[in-house]
């Protein structure tokens, strides 16, 4: 199937999932998750920091329509995007750290590089 995941949400529920997730990745380098929505968080994440690249008006304010927090918006412009100049991609690296003891879930910890 081809597209994004769906990760058993509704549309709404599963970007405001992503929003957050996001956000909070930018704000402290690295979260633990399942694999299914690392890929998906990577995906977004990437998509952002290369759009931080260009740092322009127009480009701001897509990352502010997008990411909650706009002291965290700030960083990926100030911090995080310079640090990337030179790489063409691959920002996030995810690591499988086993199954959840609850219901047996593959997790994993997704983090900046």
């Amino acid at each position: 199937m081809p597209g994004t995941r769906k990760l058993g949400r509704t549309s709404d529920h599963r970007t405001a999932m992503l929003r957050a997730m996001v956000t909070f990745l930018l704000e402290n380098g690295k979260i633990e998750t399942t694999v299914t929505r690392a890929k998906e968080v990577r995906a977004m994440t990437e998509k952002y920091i290369t759009l931080a690249k260009t740092d322009s008006l127009t480009s701001k304010r897509q990352a502010m329509a997008f990411i909650t927090k706009e002291e965290v918006v700030k960083k990926l412009y100030n911090e995080i995007a310079p640090k990337y100049a030179e790489v063409a991609g691959g920002y996030t690296h995810i690591t499988k750290i086993g199954p959840r003891r609850g219901d047996a879930a593959e997790m994993a910890i997704i983090e900046l590089i």
